[in-house]
């Protein structure tokens, strides 16, 4: 085996690929496909007209913050392994700027097209000059905007989040895990008791606050990969199981759209079975799974999984608002409609649009490797 390359000095190498991370991320990015494609073929959502048995395509919400989860748990990889230390605050930032901006403009720019000559994407018109500033920015938790894709708001999140990590790092560090996980969730489950009107909901701003215990609950996780082998063995499967019946129990008695209007509670509660879920992929069980997860369609839909996230609800929207009117009826018929024509249209144009905007910057860390690599 060859020896990794040296770091230059104060910096981190790269985290070991951990099998099964992008497939994960990857199914995930479909689910919010499918649920967006529900979302906008049935109105009045959580308490939609959509036939029962398709009532599980409701929690696209869950599957971003699963999103959040694994970012956490991801980025906090590296350092796990070296000390909890970023290798540099501005070589974190600069890194993570590389590889979430350029994609995130070029789906803007897309979703700006799409907005302004095909189909507004708000009920609050479509996106303005302010629009423009605030996504352009990525300051969509702060800023209230028209906005040009209902995808975005968590990326605004996401981002805060980035800014965060290495203080978040910090706390880990000198406090331990415990200490880091208390210190985030505690204010805001007080906020949630001693202010439950405050709760904030998917498209508002400040949901930071709230998604970054979900955040910091991966990055918790992320220390059971690096830690010794007989906790590495535990059975990590059997306890993401365990942690996740009490929410689908609690879900399943109390009925769907109730676990809709309480996804203040309903986030922190799965947060855990989440993580436990990535430990366990990540310590290479149930091995059934790793193997589906790192099957090549699975492994490739996790390539490009963020260009998914990105583009495919102005495709969804599109078709749904002014394709299938001319084809099908309302409902049932618009929802298969929009499955058979924007589920494929959306995969393959993440495809493609991965090609030139995301796995580019992906591969060279730098506009120098880059236009390299582009005339080589």
């Amino acid at each position: 085996m060859a020896a990794p390359a040296e770091q230059p000095a104060g910096q981190l190498p790269a985290a070991r690929p951990v099998l099964g991370l992008d497939g994960l991320r990857g199914l995930a990015a479909l689910y919010v496909v499918l649920f967006h494609c529900w979302l906008y073929a049935f109105p009045g959502y959580p308490r939609s007209s959509a036939p029962g048995w398709l009532d599980g395509l409701m929690f696209g919400r869950l599957a971003v913050v699963f999103f959040l989860v694994l970012s956490g748990f991801s980025l906090a990889l590296a350092p796990a392994r070296h000390g909890w230390r970023t290798g540099g605050v501005g070589r974190f930032l600069r890194r993570r700027a590389w590889r979430i901006l350029p994609p995130y403009w070029a789906a803007l720019v897309m979703s700006l097209v799409v907005a302004w000559f095909v189909v507004s994407p708000s009920h609050y018109g479509p996106p303005t000059a302010k629009s423009v500033l605030v996504y352009g920015l990525g300051v969509q938790d702060v800023f209230t905007a028209p906005t040009p894709n209902g995808a975005f708001w968590s990326i605004g999140v996401e981002s805060e989040l980035y800014l965060l990590f290495p203080l978040l790092l910090l706390v880990r560090r000198k406090f331990g895990a415990a200490a880091l996980v208390a210190a985030v969730t505690l204010p805001v489950i007080a906020l949630g008791v001693l202010a439950p009107g405050a709760n904030p909901v998917e498209g508002a701003n400040g949901l930071t606050a709230h998604l970054a215990p979900v955040f910091v609950a991966g990055m918790a996780g992320a220390g059971i990969v690096v830690a010794p082998e007989r906790v590495r063995r535990l059975p990590w499967g059997w306890f993401a199981a365990l942690a996740a019946v009490p929410v689908l129990v609690l879900g399943a008695v109390r009925g769907f759209v109730w676990t809709v209007d309480h996804y203040f509670w309903v986030d922190l509660a799965v947060a855990p079975a989440m993580t436990l879920l990535l430990v366990a992929v990540a310590t290479g069980r149930p091995a059934v799974l790793v193997r589906l997860l790192t099957t090549r369609p699975v492994r490739s839909l996790g390539d490009f999984s963020y260009s998914l996230y990105l583009i495919h609800l102005p495709v969804v929207m599109a078709v749904i608002h002014r394709v299938a009117p001319h084809f099908v009826g309302r409902g049932l018929p618009t929802f298969c409609f929009t499955i058979g024509v924007a589920l494929p249209v959306s995969v393959l144009g993440a495809w493609l649009f991965a090609r030139v905007f995301e796995l580019p910057f992906k591969r060279n860390r730098s506009w120098r490797a880059l236009v390299a690599s582009a005339r080589s």
